[in-house]
């Protein structure tokens, strides 16, 4: 009897394998400019996305948060305006949204520093942006944009992780910003 026609499905691994692939295909410069264009700790934070990359932004926006950053979801009531020394993180996995491309264009006319997460570093938002971080996802087994998705989301965390690691005690940082209302 063939083995493979007589074992489980083990799905979870080949996602594992597709993105623990794609996480050693990450450019560091890039991840680095990144980190560094976070760094200031006194500049608000503005995340964006659409559909599940933007689900990707709130999850990393919601983490930068937890470690004291002053951090917006564009779209959320209580965002304010984006203005001259903020940043603008938008991830896109085609870089061609039409909204993501109107939001950094707005962006970028009010002074903000625009970083762009995306698997297509020639599209319009990154050639609008002023720091790209390629996301090499093409060539996927997953559905959709998924393999996109999950790894943006391990590059915020894992750069939140780089700012974390500059701070006293993040984990009482992050365990006071948390939520109490749950």
């Amino acid at each position: 009897m063939d083995k493979e026609q007589t074992a489980p499905s083990q799905s979870w691994l080949a996602v594992g394998r597709e993105i623990a692939d794609l996480l050693e295909r990450v450019d560091p410069k890039a991840f680095e400019a990144v980190v560094e264009a976070t760094a200031d700790t006194t500049k608000r934070l503005f995340f964006s996305g659409q559909g599940r990359s933007g689900l990707s932004a709130e999850m990393a926006a919601m983490r930068f948060m937890h470690i004291g950053r002053e951090v917006h979801f564009v779209g959320e009531a209580t965002a304010p305006s984006v203005r001259k020394g903020d940043v603008m993180i938008l991830v896109s996995g085609s870089g061609e949204t039409p909204v993501s491309v109107s939001y950094a264009r707005i962006a970028k006319s009010e002074g903000a520093t625009l970083v762009v997460l995306t698997h297509k570093p020639q599209s319009t938002l990154a050639g609008i942006a002023d720091v790209v971080l390629p996301v090499p996802s093409q060539g996927s087994k997953q559905l959709g944009g998924n393999l996109f998705e999950l790894s943006s989301l391990i590059l915020l965390d894992s750069i939140v992780m780089e700012h974390g690691a500059k701070l006293p005690d993040a984990p009482k940082t992050l365990a006071y910003n948390h939520t109490n209302l749950q």
